[in-house]
This record gives structure tokens, C-alpha cells and sequence, in this order.
């Protein structure tokens, strides 16, 4: 696991430039460096030693020294990789999962990716032929970010490292911005700077004498398939589980997991249990709030399986405390709240370990989400035209009303009624609606993003989609759009953060393609969830966690923004250096503002709004105020 840089081009780069963009990445890879320089390449890494930690430095070169790669990531089918080379002629001078990638892409070029079982974005620069090849694991685990300026073209894991270069312009992408607020987060290919854009999942990019073009590799494919049984199909789920869970496993470093107390990342552990001769460390964060503590279902499953388990609870004011090193981490706008249990998470583990497992994408394999239950229920159903209007009147009033949360939610499913599926999804995943931003919008901010609608990435998935069935429709959109834009991003950074490696078995392209081929029915079976993995989870988990209902990894967010973090969210929000933007209407702001003080919930628009202002202090303007960040908390006005 490392971080990777580097800057090609027709006339030579600057070596010095790359060096920079390594150590503003070392965060993760702490244990080493390596650079490959010639006349029209510089490559750097930062190493997190995993596998090989003796002998596997970076950068790796083929037999004659023409061919370099940097990487970032695991290889986990590379022993099986390597006898294949080897039989076939090719020698290798380290043990290192990273050294397979030069002698593969010798012998198949850029197709080279069709070979790999992992997560991975890496370089390979062909010197021979002055062409580099970057490359994205299937599903997004670990990142990649390129700029081409003239016949040059510049890479890095993170945003931190191209724009440290002096020449880069920091300004902000008004398109990447509007679909930030829609989703809470801004999506692939764009940046939230112009001209950086992010290389999509499952893309290759390759770069030869000035030139580049881009091709995507895989996607997963959710066309119908034969199928036995449920009952084959469930020992079919523990044996492909069993079996990412074994080849995750291999590390030179300590190893644990993390532990939620929900369905995936326990039946991960329980993988583990069944795998290992010794306890497996797992760690688990909890809230003070109960409604959003899970710390006694983790618990369970800790003591079931003997692990070696470990607990962190956090509260508002350790959040505040740490706003802005996670948003400088994060190094664009991300509006995930639950970035903060992730970030404590991850800290308290590399206490222990190197390397954990999570139950990322147990989810969108096998129907986990709520939302797909109501959309389920609610079907194709599509209401007269006369009724439409009506509904979206009567649903707008009461989703807006000062009500109670449950009353707000029915108001939004009467109006979600009116809509055809696809636009209906698409509104079930929006933050910021097109009303919210077209009021919170300034005109020149309008003028900007005219014509742009965020809700075409959802609904392009939905309408192109192989699924025969609405469910597997929305796991298919969920896979190409919330998936590696805001879990995967979640992750990677929380965890690099902390030099930690995390690991994920349930996003094996194996498990993957079998998983999207299985009937919609048996994942979400009337409003019953993660129907299949649950039955496959009977001989493994206690069957009060299989069957209470799904709570997320939330935190309180509601409450934290009328106590711990009001005073710094009204200071971000309204003081002159926000205003003075130009992007947002101050009387709008302060008017999400005071709804929430008063009762109504404006939490999720909020949060996003102080992201967004993070972002621009800490990373875009580099200009945060100290004495802003260590904002006291609210005193004899919480609630």
C-alpha cells in the first residue's frame, strides 16, 4: 500500500516537483521512498510495506530495466501470477506482489489489467516507446488524480500533490461544485478544481509522446444469469466470502478488522475467525447518543468469536476537534458525516494493527439498503398526470413542514410518488435539491451551472443498466455512482490518514459478478433486506443481528450543529470570508441556519455548506484561522 506520483512529458520533467508531491503524501507510505527519473519521465512512491517488507522498494523494473511501475495497492492473486511468468521465462528480483505488473504488462500490454484480483491504481512507464499507463481497480478502492497541461501530463494519489505545483491554478470547478451538493461529494471524472480530474473506476489512461486517451476495462455486469437454489446459492455466498476473506489475509504486518455490529462487517470477522489460529483483532466505535451506538451488537459477535476486540466512543467535541485535519485529508469537499467515526475508527486500530478487513460492499452486492425496499414496494407505480401535480404539492408541504422527522419523510415518499422510477432514485440520493440550490444559488453561480443536471449521472446508469429487475437497477447505480464516490473515498482517506491499509471481501470482482447476476427477489424480499446473505449468515452470526433493523453508520449530527459545532458553523457561514465568495445567498444560509435552531432539520444541508468552507480554508486557500478552528461549544442553548 503506498502513495504514487509522477509527471511525464515530451521535454524532460522536473524531478524536484515529484519529490515534493511524495512528501506531501507520506502520510501514506511512511516506511519508504523510490524514484525513477530519465528524459521524459519522473516517477516517485511513498511505501506502506505490506508484502515483501524486506526486499519489495519501488519502483520495479522488468529484466532489461526499460519497463517501471509504482504502486498502489495489493495484488492478491500475485503468487499465482508469478509461477505463470516465471514458467513462461520472466525473472524476478523481489518477492513483492507490485513486481508482476512490469512482466505482465510485457506480455499483454495494456490488458494487463484483465489479469489482476485486487485493488490497485499504479503507473507503468514504458520507456522504449515513451508511454505510461495508468490504471484504477475495478470498483475505485484506491485513487488516482491526473492533470495534462500541453504535452505533459502529471499523476498523484491524492489532490494535495498536483496542486502543490506553483503553476496549477486552484480554481474552483462551478459543475463539480453543483454536483457535490446534490450528492456530498463530488464525483468521478471531475475534481473539485478545474482542470484536475480523477481517473473513473475501472479506466485505463495512457499517455504516449503527448498525447492521451482514456478507455474503461470492466464494468460490472448485472445481466440475469442461471441460478440453483437459495438454498446452493447461500452456501455458494459463504464459500466466495470464505475465499476473498483468505486471499485479504496475507500480510507481513499485523491484521485486524473493523467491526460496526452490522451483517457485512461481522460476517467478515467470522470469515476470519474460521480462517485464523489465533484471535482477530477487531475495533468498533460508538457514540454516547444510544440511537446511535452499536457497540453491544459488535460486542456479540466479539465475544462469539473470541477477538481480541477494541471500543472508542465519540463525542461532539472530539469531532470538532479534529474538522479540520480530516478536511485537509480529504482534500476536496466531502459531506459524509460518518468521514468522523471513520477517522477515529481508523486511528484506534493502527494502534494495533497494519491492516484491517471492513464489510464495505456487502451492500451493493446483496440489496442492504433501505432504499431499495421502498423502492420495491412503491414499483413502477406511476399516478395519473392530473395527481402528479398534487402530490408533489402535498408531499413538498409536509417533507418542509415544522413536523416531526417521521411526518417529513412521508411528505417526501407522497412526492417521490409522482416521479418515474429512475428520477425517483435520483431524488432518494440528492441532498440539495435543484429547488434548494436554485434558492441557495447566487446569480452568478446560476449562470455558471445553467443547463447542468446532477440527477443525469443517476438516471444514465438506471436507463443503460443490463438488470431485468428495478432492484438490481439500483445496485447497479449504486456500484458506478455512492460506491467509489463516497465510500471508497471515505475509507481510503481515514485510513491512509493513519498509514493503515484496509482491505474489502465483499468488493472481490469474483464475488461481485456473481452476486449481480442473482434475482432481485432474493436480495430484497418484500421489506426484508440482504435477504440471501442473511440466510447464508445463519450457521455464523447471532440471530438477533440478522434480523434487527439496518442503522448505518451515522453519528448525531443534528444534535452536534445545535450544540458542540454551532458556534463554528454560524462563524464559518456567515462571516465575510464566506460571503464574500459570491457562490451562496447569505439570507439563505443564515436561514438553514436558524430552521435548525429552531427545531427543524437542516442538518445534511448544513453539514455540506461546512464542508464546503472547510475545503476552501484549509486546502484551497490554505488560510484557516486558528482561533476559529477551537471554537468553544455552544453554551445554555444546545437543543
Amino acid at each position: 500500500m503506498c502513495g504514487v506520483a509522477g509527471i511525464v512529458s515530451t521535454s524532460p520533467p522536473d524531478p524536484g516537483h515529484v519529490r515534493e508531491m511524495c512528501r506531501l503524501i507520506a502520510h501514506r507510505g511512511p516506511d519508504g521512498e523510490g524514484y525513477h527519473v530519465d528524459a521524459h519521465a519522473a516517477l516517485g512512491m511513498r511505501r506502506l510495506a505490506i508484502i515483501d517488507v524486506a526486499g519489495g522498494d519501488q519502483p520495479v523494473y522488468n529484466e532489461d530495466g526499460t519497463v517501471a511501475a509504482v504502486f498502489n495497492g495489493e495484488i492478491y492473486n500475485f503468487v499465482e501470477l508469478r509461477d505463470r511468468l516465471i514458467a513462461r521465462g520472466h525473472r524476478f528480483t523481489t518477492g513483492s506482489d507490485t513486481e508482476v505488473l512490469v512482466h505482465l504488462y510485457e506480455d499483454h500490454g495494456e490488458d494487463l489489467v484483465e489479469h489482476l484480483r485486487g485493488m490497485f491504481a499504479f503507473a507503468i512507464w514504458d520507456a522504449a516507446r515513451r508511454r505510461l499507463l495508468l490504471a484504477r481497480d475495478r470498483v475505485g478502492k484506491k485513487p488516482l488524480y491526473y492533470r495534462q497541461a500541453g504535452a505533459s501530463l502529471a499523476f498523484a494519489s491524492e489532490l494535495k500533490a498536483l496542486v502543490a505545483d506553483p503553476s496549477v491554478s486552484r480554481e474552483l470547478d462551478p459543475v463539480a461544485l453543483h454536483h457535490y451538493l446534490t450528492y456530498q461529494y463530488v464525483p468521478a471524472p471531475w475534481s473539485i478544481y478545474l482542470g484536475i480530474r480523477k481517473l473513473p473506476p475501472g479506466h485505463l489512461l495512457v499517455w504516449q509522446d503527448g498525447e492521451a486517451r482514456l478507455r474503461r476495462y470492466w464494468k460490472l455486469d448485472f445481466t440475469p444469469r442461471p441460478v440453483g437454489s437459495e438454498r446452493e446459492a447461500a452456501e455458494r455466498a459463504r464459500q466466495l466470502l470464505l475465499d476473498a476473506t483468505r486471499v485479504r489475509m496475507v500480510s507481513e504486518r499485523p491484521l485486524g478488522a473493523f467491526l460496526s455490529g452490522g451483517i457485512d462487517s461481522s460476517a467478515v470477522v467470522a470469515a476470519m475467525a474460521r480462517l485464523s489460529d489465533r484471535p482477530v483483532k477487531t475495533f468498533c466505535i460508538g457514540f454516547d447518543d444510544q440511537r446511535y451506538d452499536e457497540r453491544s451488537y459488535a460486542a456479540s459477535v466479539a465475544r462469539r468469536y473470541g477477538t481480541d476486540h477494541h471500543e472508542f466512543v465519540v463525542v461532539g467535541s472530539s469531532a470538532l476537534e479534529v474538522l479540520p485535519t480530516v478536511a485537509r485529508h480529504f482534500d476536496e469537499p466531502f459531506a459524509d458525516s460518518s468521514a468522523i467515526p471513520s477517522f477515529f475508527v481508523a486511528e484506534l486500530s493502527r494502534r494495533h494493527v497494519t491492516v484491517v478487513l471492513n464489510g464495505d460492499g456487502g451492500d451493493e452486492c446483496f440489496g442492504g439498503y433501505r432504499r431499495y425496499a421502498f423502492m420495491k414496494r412503491v414499483g413502477r407505480m406511476q399516478p395519473p398526470e392530473r395527481l402528479r401535480g398534487l402530490l408533489d404539492r402535498i408531499g413538498s408541504a409536509l417533507a418542509q413542514a415544522d413536523t416531526t422527522p417521521r411526518l417529513r419523510r412521508v411528505g417526501r415518499g407522497i412526492r417521490l410518488l409522482g416521479e418515474t422510477p429512475q428520477h425517483r432514485y435520483a431524488s432518494l440520493m440528492s441532498h440539495f435539491s435543484d429547488e434548494g440550490k436554485n434558492a441557495l444559488y447566487t446569480e452568478a453561480q446560476h449562470e455558471r451551472v445553467a443547463g447542468i443536471d446532477s440527477n443525469d449521472l443517476i438516471r444514465h446508469v438506471f436507463d443503460t443498466s443490463a438488470a431485468d429487475e428495478d432492484v438490481n437497477r439500483l445496485m447497479d447505480v449504486d456500484v458506478n455512482t455512492y460506491l467509489p464516490g463516497d465510500l471508497l473515498v471515505k475509507v481510503d482517506i481515514t485510513t491512509m490518514a493513519h498509514s493503515l491499509e484496509a482491505r474489502s471481501p465483499f468488493l472481490d470482482h469474483h464475488l461481485m459478478e456473481w452476486a449481480a447476476g442473482l434475482p432481485g427477489g432474493w436480495k430484497v424480499d418484500g421489506q426484508v433486506t440482504k435477504a440471501l446473505l442473511k440466510k447464508a449468515m445463519v450457521p455464523w452470526l447471532p440471530s438477533e443481528l440478522l434480523h434487527r433493523p439496518k442503522a448505518g453508520f451515522g453519528v448525531p449530527l443534528a444534535d452536534w450543529l445545535r450544540c458542540e459545532l454551532r458556534p463554528l458553523a454560524y462563524d464559518l457561514l456567515t462571516d465575510h470570508t464566506a460571503r464574500a465568495r459570491g457562490l451562496f445567498r447569505p439570507d439563505v444560509v443564515r436561514g438553514l441556519l436558524q430552521d435548525h435552531s429552531e427545531g427543524r432539520d437542516r442538518s445534511n444541508l448544513l453539514w455540506s455548506l461546512l464542508q464546503f468552507e472547510l475545503w476552501q480554508r484549509t486546502c484551497a486557500e490554505q488560510s484557516w484561522d486558528t482561533a476559529c478552528a477551537v471554537s468553544q461549544p455552544a453554551q445554555g442553548h444546545c437543543g
